[in-house]
């Protein structure tokens, strides 16, 4: 029996792995199933590879047989190290007819010898075997030398080996979060260098770069010390068992260095063997090290670290997100062709889940369909269109949790073998509304445990803001004081300063109103409109400007409005237009000036260091102070002129300067007011006082425009005599007056009711380019509602820098002009109680200024040789990826590229430019906001290429030769300044300069001489060089060249009354141009020749050609000569026969098209010829098949010439591969439509039940004891059964030896022993039945001979034998005995007895006087044993008078009359045959017997041959002819009577 040990897996119901031992000695089976489906095996080796000791130099060949169902994939490894499979090192082959694997050494090295593993894997199993590979060395080996080296290499390092522990590890403590960052980079690859930083915070990712790459350096020296080659590093990996794995490919320079592995710098104890009781294990095969990690969980999460003698050599990070299974894959039994759906539910959304099907790795494709929910709660995967292939362990793998269970495909059972149709439904997906609901509990739970966490960690942060926000009150309280000290010292010492230059602007300016006054009357108009000017600078302060903005504009009007009117005064009104400017707004260009206005206002350092409250009183006072200046310069303007007889624009400035002086009254008033207000409420929050000083500007404003309004229309009304442009003033005015009055209205009115504003529209979250302009937007429901902007949880000012606050109506905006890293944060606005919120992001990716990109595109020309730099500045948050591109062609570092980058700028140089070089160049940039690309090109300039031919001759006369040809294929970057041509005449040795003919490709020469022949060298030149040379072929001057043969002409297309021909113009053209052709035809079958077209009108080309002189059903063939100036060339050779009729028609589908055989690489089709229906199909010629796997979408055309025959065996298919085959019929028409098989077709021979083939089979056999038994049985089965040998209804032993090949199988004992005796069962058996047969097999001997023979009398007359049974009886259950005797009076020895199964025999008729003696032999299937004597027997007996009394004899009489015995039988013989005719006679006295034919007697004749011996007379004729047909008769005749008996004879020719 097999010996088995199971390991079970917990998530999968029914999974085990059964270790088992294989028939062949040395094989290892492990099966990954507890039971097998129908019809399926494991692998296993019938024939393994066998050890080899060889010669260095000479051909290594491991062989080995592997079977299994499905078949099996087998794979070679070596101990140490990997194959290297080359055709010069190692080669792995497979012969298909002998199902033989080879691994094959063509020339076997030292370095070959190792232990080499076999791998036989299939879904069901996996079997292993060993073998051993020696070389022996010849002459002298290199690799002893070099092993010297490295074992002295090695001593030397340990002497250099740093100091360490004892025990070889180095000095634990726990890592911190830093360096475990820099322990990731270092084994991480580069393209993950980006996630990491990302992932961990680091910005500076160029610094990271820099100092990685010394970290990298130090650490390679450290592991020098110890490894010499490190090969492949495999970070870790998660299986579908539950475990992770870490992979390195290490050459040790010392093999007993130690190896620590460590976790979280930590040092993690090792077993060296796997087992389940340990958690951590350490498996060395050869140079590769396996570390393993078994029953992950939330704990194994951490940095892992393998160590070489305390030198750490490689790192990775496991992650262990914290998720479960909720729900866990269910087993799923699907049809075949059905789709089969898996689904699990984690307790938390997560992204990389992985699935695994049959412990191989899945990705999303057409077979598998990998998909999950919204909420990344509820994982998918769909098998499409299953196949009992599909049949196996599917797991998912979430983090370090993983479940697993079986998917069952049911094969259908069609006994026709054909593939079903796909079925729609879909075997799995039943529970996914209760996988949804429990998915929807999983995601409200995982939302408040996200909640609670948040708010804690809010907790936290608000206690770390508190303590953050009092520490930080402390220092501004300390500076504000310094700063508060240190600004009434500065303000002290200004304030003098600035009231000494403030009275000198006063006198000055009233030193200019005074002269102004004086030149009223002179300066007239100018000085008018200088004054209006000025009015209009201080107009600006409210009429356009709202009031978040009236403190900037009251500046800029203040400081423009004055200026302009005093210039204005001079008659200059250039300074006043600069006022009136003020009235649009105040967008004019501000003047700065050094002194402040007014002589009593005092201006702080600006760098004082104030609070926002005291700030807006100094606003309040300046405001005051500049409005009562205003007011004093109006009514001065006012009073200036009293003379009433004035023009029309002093009276417009005059009205300008009341309105100026009224509003500046306000202002003065309405300062105050604001500056009593922040004196009484000193204890309001900020925000507080914003809205009132706000809502009281607004009320006064209104207020003031009222009172301006009616002030207008009162001035209007007074002066009637007005013209149009003032009575458009006073329009404007009094309109003003109302809007004011309204707002003032409307202003109460809202105090005093409550709208009830909601929002229409709220806020939506923006991302922000940085450098871009950005906008919010939101609608309230009233146009009159007004809100406050807030940033952060602060208010944002009206005038803030940068940003722009509108209303519209309803809607309400707020514009970033130009957005950087300050704006982003979450905006609020808030209206009426009501607010809405949303986040500004701000992204900065990678981007050009566009000079700088423009400089870019510039292209860049340089010569061959030389270099070409680009550099392009960017600007961008880091880290940016940048990357430089040629032709599309990402580019590297290399000898000659250099790729610089630097902040905000990168440059690529490259060197040793060449020709082919030159392309587009482009530089990418990268980063985590997105990507921007840049383009230019490089032109590398060089020598141009030889112009190109052939020459293009144009006229060859007597006097001129005119020929062309075609410009350079590359002409080097820069255009064609001249040709060079050099002139030879053909037999002489010296060439003439032509010189420069210019940069067009032709060239006439009139120097020639007739019947001369030349050849020209011709070069091209540019400006970088001259090109090499292009010799063209030699022309003739002035002598006929006729053109050569044209190619024979094809048919394009034919037609009844119409063919069209295509031919290609000679290669020769005879040193001219071609000018036409001349065309002839002729009929099948005739000698003539006639032209086609006139020999005046030529044929120009050659292209398309329709003859249309031709009759309806004959067929024609075509010739053509080319035409030049010397005349007519030869015909070309002829064309194929054409028939002169309509096109075919495509055949249609062929018939019955069906496979008439098939083997496992070969199909065999047959069809019948599609129907002949006129106009519609016509008749195929030939026939095209095709295949197609079922895996691929393309036909391949198994034949590339059409096939007339209607069968063919497609061949070179892959075993048991599935085709889709169709059949194209073809004509001269074209192909028809394909007729494809209504299924696919396996590559295997038909479907047959096994059965065995052999007439007589043995049932029983006997087989001595020490012999070998071997028992062959042929059978026939399709597809390849399995085979299976059973003893005693058990599988036989591994001393038995099972051979299979094809249609046979043998069973062999080698050396049989008694024990191997039994009843032997073959069963053969596959997909369409089994059969079975069953044989006998006794081992034996010959017996030992039976004990000592005893004999006693009990009865009278007989004598009772018994004996000692033979040793062997309890071995044998066959044994029996057999007992002869012999007595005195014959002498000899005769079986009385036989088949005695037990020890005694009686035996009768003993006769007294008589001596007998007896023998007993043991008797078996192999025969008897020697026998064992009885003791002499005798009876002594009386002797008595013996008395015969004889009977009286009486006669006998026998005579009697002839009677038939055995009457003539009907004959039928061949002609020319013999004929052999008899019969039995009985009669005494004999009989005369006389033969007949047809009643004349044949006793005479001689070619008859007569015989009668003993009653049987016999008649023969030796060679049957026609002649001895008939009637045959034979008489018998004696004196007691007569007998006759007849019978025919046919003769068959």
């Amino acid at each position: 029996m097999w010996k088995k040990s199971k390991v079970t897996d917990q998530t999968a119901a029914g999974q085990a792995g059964i270790k088992k031992k294989s028939k062949v000695p040395g094989v290892m089976i492990t099966q990954f199933q507890e039971e097998l489906p129908e019809g399926m095996s494991t692998p296993d080796f019938t024939r393994k590879p066998i050890a080899l000791t060889i010669q260095e130099g000479k051909t290594a060949i491991f062989k080995s047989i592997v079977v299994g169902n499905p078949k099996p994939t087998v794979t070679w490894s070596r101990a140490n190290g990997e194959i290297v499979f080359h055709p010069d090192v190692c080669i792995q082959k497979y012969d298909e007819s002998s199902n033989e694997h080879t691994l094959e050494f063509p020339k076997v090295a030292p370095d070959d010898a190792d232990t080499y593993k076999c791998f036989a894997n299939n879904e069901h199993g996996r079997a292993i075997c060993t073998v051993v590979l020696n070389v022996i060395a010849v002459g002298f080996s290199k690799t002893k030398e070099l092993q010297k080296v490295q074992v002295e290499d090695t001593a030397d390092f340990r002497k250099k080996l740093k100091k360490r522990n004892p025990d070889g590890t180095r000095e634990e403590k726990a890592m911190e979060p830093e360096e475990k960052v820099w322990e990731i980079l270092l084994s991480a690859d580069k393209k993950d260098y980006e996630s990491i930083c990302v992932e961990n915070g680091i910005t500076d990712f160029r610094g990271m770069l820099k100092k990685l790459n010394e970290m990298k350096k130090e650490r390679e020296a450290e592991i020098a010390e110890f490894v010499s080659h490190i090969n492949t590093l495999k970070h870790i990996e998660v299986n579908d068992d539950d475990c992770a794995t870490i992979e390195l490919d290490l050459d040790l320079k010392d093999p007993a260095s130690k190896i620590f592995f460590y976790k979280d710098g930590v040092m993690v104890p090792l077993t060296k063997e796997e087992c389940d009781g340990q958690k951590h294990s350490l498996k060395q095969i050869g140079k590769k090290f396996v570390f393993t990690i078994r029953g992950l969980g939330k704990d194994d999460a951490g940095l892992y670290s393998v160590d070489v003698g305390g030198c750490n050599v490689f790192s990775t990070n496991l992650k262990a997100p914290d998720v479960e299974f909720a729900v866990k894959l269910q087993e799923i039994k699907a049809e075949e062709r059905q789709d089969a759906m898996f689904q699990c539910v984690l307790t938390a959304p997560y992204d990389d889940l992985k699935w695994f099907g049959k412990k191989a790795p899945l990705t999303n494709g057409k077979k598998f369909e990998i998909s999950s929910s919204e909420d990344k709660l509820i994982h998918k995967l769909i098998i499409r269109d299953c196949v009992p292939l599909d049949a196996g362990i599917y797991a998912a793998v979430a983090g370090v949790k993983s479940c697993n269970n079986w998917l069952i495909v049911e094969a259908d059972k069609d006994p026709k073998g054909k593939k079903g149709e796909r079925k729609s439904t879909m075997a799995g997906g039943a529970n996914s509304e209760e996988l949804e609901k429990i998915a929807k509990e999983q995601q409200e739970r995982y939302e408040k445990e996200m909640a609670e966490k948040i708010e804690k960690a809010k907790q936290a942060q608000a206690e770390r803001e508190l303590a953050d926000a009092a520490a930080k009150l402390e220092s501004e309280a300390a500076k504000k004081d310094a700063a508060e000290a240190n600004a009434a010292a500065k303000a002290a010492a200004k304030a003098e300063a600035k009231a000494k230059k403030a009275q000198k602007i006063a006198a000055d300016r009233a030193a200019k109103e005074e002269a102004a006054r004086r030149r009223a009357g002179e300066g007239g108009a100018d000085g008018g409109a200088g004054g209006a000017g000025g009015a209009g600078g201080a107009g600006g302060l409210d009429d356009g400007l709202d009031e978040d903005e009236l403190s900037n504009s009251e500046s800029d009007s203040a400081e423009g409005g004055p200026a302009g009117g005093a210039d204005g005064a001079e008659g200059e009104g250039g300074e006043g237009g600069e006022g009136a400017d003020g009235a649009d707004g105040g967008k004019r260009r501000r003047k700065k000036r050094d002194g402040p206005l007014v002589p009593d206002t005092v201006i702080g350092d600006e760098d004082e260091d104030i609070d926002e409250e005291t700030a807006k009183q100094r606003k309040a006072a300046r405001k005051g102070k500049r409005a009562k200046k205003m007011l004093e310069d109006g009514e001065a303007s006012a009073a200036v002129d009293e003379d009433e007889d004035i023009d029309e624009e002093t009276a417009k400035q005059r009205g300008k300067a009341a309105r100026k002086g009224k509003r500046a009254k306000k202002m003065l008033e309405d300062g105050e007011a604001s500056a009593a207000v922040g004196d009484e409420d000193e204890d309001i929050d900020e925000e507080t006082a914003k809205q009132r000083g706000k809502a009281a500007r607004k009320g006064k404003r209104a207020k003031k425009m009222l009172e301006d309004g009616e002030a207008s229309a009162a001035v209007g009304d007074e002066d009637e005599d007005i013209d149009e442009e003032t009575a458009k003033q006073q329009g404007k005015a009094a309109r003003k007056g109302k809007r004011a009055k309204k707002m003032l209205e409307d202003g109460e009115a809202s105090a005093a009711v409550d709208p009830g504003v909601h929002f229409h529209a709220g806020l939506s979250d923006c991302k922000a380019i940085m450098g871009e302009a950005a906008e919010l937007e939101c609608k309230v429901s009233s146009e009159d509602c007004k809100g406050i902007w807030y940033k952060d949880g602060e208010e944002i000012k009206t005038d803030a820098e940068g940003v722009t606050i509108t209303q519209d109506g309803s809607f309400h905006r707020l514009k970033i002009h130009k957005v950087t890293d300050e704006f982003g944060g979450k905006y609020k606005f808030e209206a009426d109680g009501r607010k809405t919120e949303a986040m500004v992001v701000v992204e900065d990716p990678p981007r050009f200024e566009a000079e700088d990109l423009e400089t870019f595109k510039t292209s860049v020309t340089v010569k061959k040789g030389q270099k070409a730099t680009f550099k392009l500045p960017f600007v961008g948050r880091d880290p940016i990826k940048v990357q430089w591109y040629l032709e599309g062609e990402e580019l590297s570092e290399e000898s000659n590229i250099k790729i610089e980058h630097t902040e905000g700028c990168s440059r690529l140089l490259l060197t040793k430019l060449q020709r082919k070089d030159s392309g587009e160049v482009k530089i990418k940039l990268k980063n985590e906001f997105g990507t921007v690309e840049a383009f230019s090109q490089l032109i590398v300039l060089d020598k141009p290429t030889p112009p190109m031919g052939p020459l293009e001759i144009i006229e060859a006369s007597p006097s001129v030769l005119d020929f062309k040809w075609r410009p350079p294929k590359d002409s080097g970057g820069c255009k064609v300044d001249n040709y060079i041509l050099e002139r030879n005449q053909i037999g002489r040795n010296t060439w003439k300069k032509v010189g420069l003919i210019g940069p067009e490709a032709k060239y006439r020469d009139s120097d020639v001489d007739h019947g001369r022949r030349y050849c020209y060298r011709i070069r091209v030149e540019t400006e970088i060089g001259t090109s090499e040379l292009m010799e063209t072929e030699d022309i003739q001057a002035g002598t006929k060249a006729y053109p050569g043969q044209p190619s024979a002409p094809k048919v394009a297309t034919a037609f009844k009354d119409c063919i069209n021909l295509t031919w290609a113009p000679p290669s020769n053209t005879g040193g001219t141009n071609i000018l036409g052709y001349n065309l002839e035809k002729r009929k099948k079958g005739s000698n003539l020749w006639s032209a086609v077209n006139p020999p005046e009108e030529m044929i120009r080309s050659g292209k398309l050609c329709p003859v249309k002189d031709v009759i309806e059903g004959m067929e024609y063939e075509f010739r053509v000569a080319a035409i030049n100036n010397s005349g007519a060339g030869e015909f070309s050779v002829s064309s194929e026969f054409v028939f002169a009729r309509d096109p075919k028609k495509p055949p249609g589908k062929v018939i019955d098209f069906k496979v008439t055989d098939s083997t496992y690489t070969t199909l065999s089709l047959s069809w019948i010829k599609p129907k002949d229906i006129k106009g519609e199909e016509d008749e195929a010629k030939g026939y095209f098949v095709e295949v197609r796997p079922a895996e691929n979408t393309d036909w391949d055309r198994c034949n590339t010439n059409a096939i007339t025959m209607t069968s063919y065996t497609a061949k070179g298919l892959k075993s048991l591969g599935m085709y889709w085959v169709r059949v194209i019929a073809t004509n001269e028409g074209g192909e028809g439509a394909p007729q494809e098989l209504d299924n696919y077709i396996l590559a295997m021979p038909p479907p047959v039940r096994p059965r065995f083939t052999d007439v007589k089979i043995k049932s029983f056999m006997i087989v001595r004891a020490g012999n070998s038994a071997r028992f062959n049985i042929n059978f026939e089965a399709s597809p390849w059964p399995e085979v299976t040998w059973l003893k005693d209804g058990v599988p036989v032993t591994k001393k038995v030896t099972i051979s299979n090949a094809e249609g046979m199988s043998q069973l062999l004992i080698p050396s049989a022993e008694r024990t191997d005796t039994g009843i032997y069962a073959i069963i053969v058996k596959n997909i369409v039945g089994q059969e079975s047969f069953s044989i006998e097999i006794r081992v034996t001997d010959e017996p030992k001979p039976t004990g000592p023979v005893d004999l006693d009398e009990n009865v009278p007359g007989t004598v009772t034998i018994s004996w000692a049974p033979s040793p062997d009886e309890k071995k044998d259950d066959r044994l029996h005995y057999m007992v002869t005797k012999r007595d005195s009076h014959k002498r000899q020895w005769h079986t009385v007895a036989d088949r005695i199964f037990n020890n005694k025999f009686t035996a009768c008729n003993i006769l007294p006087g008589r001596e007998y003696q007896f023998r007993v032999y043991a008797k078996n299937d192999m025969g008897s044993s020697k026998p064992s004597e009885s003791p002499k027997w005798l009876i002594p007996t009386k002797k008595e008078k013996f008395t015969v009394n004889l009977a009286e004899s009486k006669p006998c009489d026998l005579q009697c009359a002839p009677k038939f015995l055995i009457p003539l039988k009907m004959h039928a013989a061949p002609q020319g045959y013999e004929c052999y005719m008899s019969c039995a006679i009985k009669g005494d006295p004999t009989p005369h017997v006389t033969w007949y034919r047809n009643n004349i007697s044949l006793n005479t004749n001689t070619n008859y041959f007569i015989s009668n011996t003993c009653g049987v007379c016999s008649l023969l004729i030796l060679r049957v002819g026609s002649k001895d047909s008939g009637e045959y008769k034979i008489v018998a005749e004696n004196p007691l009577g007569r007998a006759e008996c007849t019978t025919k004879l046919t003769v068959r020719e």
